[in-house]
């Protein structure tokens, strides 16, 4: 099937709006602010030992193989097919595992807009989860440059927009004298690390900040990658930094700890503040501008994993039938099977006794599978200093080796303290026995991890058909 590769390239801003889509999302702030005026410091401290190392990892290695870009073919220059495989799957099933929580999110906030109690409701939830997924599903078969348009759209008017209301409405709440709900001073800016629920906050606010590698699988339909990427990863870097710490602040000081819901907390915040400032008909505007927003973020993650694991499928670890493309050159079948794997996914909301539990055992479990990734990733740029030291880097770490090694060790103790803290749930939430949580935790890990095996074995069998098929020359 003929594809058309004579789309116009993603430019710089299109980009930009691809990596904030992907990451910058308002839906992440109430996790956030579960933590108090503490958050500025998990903020900065994840900057510091993920959000920078992940980005300039992200840039040196998109800039320096433009032929083709994404963890799967980075990890296969460094340490073959099989860990690349590794690599992509870890990447694509911790989305699949991720979705319905961010889906949950878009089903509270249609909410508002009908019932606000349906949010409580399961039946509610999982029925708007498939809707709206099958829904950017088919809108993610018309290929890239159909959905870096629509992102771009949804990005501004839903994302950028109401990010900045929150954070002006918060500013204007401080400075009006309205009672704060958090107080900042030097000892409640900084966390007690004696308390691992301290910690637990990095979990929320590492999620938030994973995706800035996800573009790069879009190398090849990048206006001169060498110098875009880059630009395009420097600006998301701060914007998204500055947008996370004002907006989940915004939040803490207007609600009590105990009214933050992970789930509809935007939009609580927001209903508290329109009803001080007199402004509540803005409610339903800002309800659609947020609706909007989280379908560009949506549409960010359905396809770009499954780009990266269609370059593994031509590894020969899928079946043939998950290689074929449409004529805009969109790996259908894989995303029509991530739709249906989302599908069963979404029963994870009838094991756990609130919704609330429910999204938090998807986000921790998304984030552990992700760090293993990110663990790869970061060990692969090192190799790649070293293995292909002569090829050119129009983007290099600074520091030259030393920069690289710093950048990529400050993201390993980044990924490392998240694998640890993620088996904790935060306090407050009802996730059940620790016991059973635990136990659908670890389990949800083997599950997702474990079909790996089974396309290694796959991948070996059909090597050994080919290798059995070439006819030795006499």
């Amino acid at each position: 099937m003929s594809i058309n590769t004579q789309a116009a390239k993603l430019s710089t801003f299109a980009l930009v709006m691809l990596i904030i889509g992907a990451v910058d999302n308002i839906r992440n702030l109430p996790a956030a602010a579960l933590f108090g005026s503490t958050l500025i410091f998990f903020y900065v401290f994840s900057a510091i030992v993920f959000l920078i190392p992940s980005a300039l990892v992200s840039a040196e290695l998109a800039s320096s193989w433009t032929d083709r870009g994404g963890i799967c073919h980075w990890v296969k220059l460094a340490f073959g097919d099989r860990c690349a495989f590794m690599a992509i799957w870890l990447q694509w099933i911790a989305n699949l595992v991720w979705f319905p929580t961010i889906l949950s999110f878009l089903a509270g906030v249609i909410a508002y807009l009908i019932n606000p109690e349906l949010v409580h409701s399961k039946l509610y939830v999982i029925s708007t989860i498939l809707i709206i997924f099958w829904s950017l599903t088919l809108l993610n078969l018309k290929g890239i440059h159909v959905s870096a348009k629509f992102i771009s759209f949804c990005t501004i008017a839903g994302m950028a927009i109401p990010m900045a209301l929150i954070i002006g409405l918060g500013i204007a709440w401080v400075f009006l004298g309205h009672p704060l709900q958090v107080s900042f001073t030097a000892a409640t800016l900084w966390p007690s690390f004696s308390h691992i629920d301290s910690w637990v906050s990095l979990t929320a606010i590492m999620t938030a900040f994973a995706g800035m590698e996800l573009s790069a699988v879009h190398v090849k339909e990048i206006n001169n990658p060498q110098k875009t990427f880059p630009r395009a990863l420097y600006i998301s870097v701060w914007l998204i930094l500055m947008t996370m710490i004002l907006g989940s602040l915004a939040i803490a000081v207007v609600l009590p700890k105990d009214q933050i819901n992970i789930v509809n907390g935007v939009m609580v915040a927001f209903t508290s503040f329109f009803a001080s400032y007199h402004i509540t008909w803005l409610m339903p505007i800002i309800t659609v501008m947020i609706l909007l927003g989280t379908f560009g973020s949506i549409v960010s993650w359905v396809i770009s994993p499954a780009k990266g694991l269609l370059q593994a499928a031509q590894l020969g670890f899928l079946p043939d039938f998950f290689q074929r493309v449409n004529k805009h050159g969109v790996a259908a079948n894989l995303l029509i099977t991530q739709a249906v794997i989302v599908s069963f996914i979404c029963l994870a909301f009838l094991l756990m006794p609130s919704i609330g539990g429910s999204y938090w055992l998807l986000t921790a479990l998304n984030i552990q599978l992700y760090m293993i990734m990110y663990v790869m990733m970061f060990i692969a740029a090192i190799y790649l200093r070293y293995k292909y030291a002569d090829v050119p880097r129009p983007f290099a770490i600074p520091g030259g080796k030393v920069g690289v090694w710093l950048a990529c060790l400050l993201g390993l103790i980044g990924c490392s303290t998240t694998l640890i803290v993620g088996f904790v749930p935060p306090a407050g939430l009802d996730v059940g026995s620790i016991f059973s949580y635990e136990l659908i935790f670890i389990s949800g890990m083997v599950v997702t991890i474990l079909p790996t095996v089974f396309f290694y074995l796959y991948q070996k069998k059909t090597s050994c058909v080919l290798s059995a098929d070439v006819v030795p020359v006499a």
